[in-house]
């Protein structure tokens, strides 16, 4: 994982949903839409969809990974997915 990512997204630290995100299950997985930054994200991986929508149920974000079955050595893509979200705000810190 590069410094970069750390930076955004911490493994270690609770995450939540952004309070202005709707999260809107669709037949390819999911779309998420910002209210305060009319920002508009497709997520064509349910497993992302199964992780962000856990998110309340675990005390971080890395616990959230692995409730979804991913290892960690399979866990980067999904990690740098996530750290998107973070990026532009989709998921936050509570």
């Amino acid at each position: 994982m590069t410094t970069a990512v750390q930076d955004v997204l911490d493994l270690d630290v609770r995450w939540v949903l952004h309070p202005q995100v709707a999260l809107r299950p669709d037949s390819f997985g999911a779309l998420l839409y910002h209210f305060g930054t009319r920002k508009l994200s497709f997520l064509k991986n349910r497993t992302i969809v199964a992780i962000i929508e856990s998110l309340p149920d675990h005390r971080d974000m890395r616990s959230a990974i692995a409730a979804a079955g991913i290892s960690d050595s399979a866990s980067a893509p999904y990690v740098r997915a996530l750290a998107t979200l973070a990026d532009s705000n989709m998921i936050t810190r509570p």
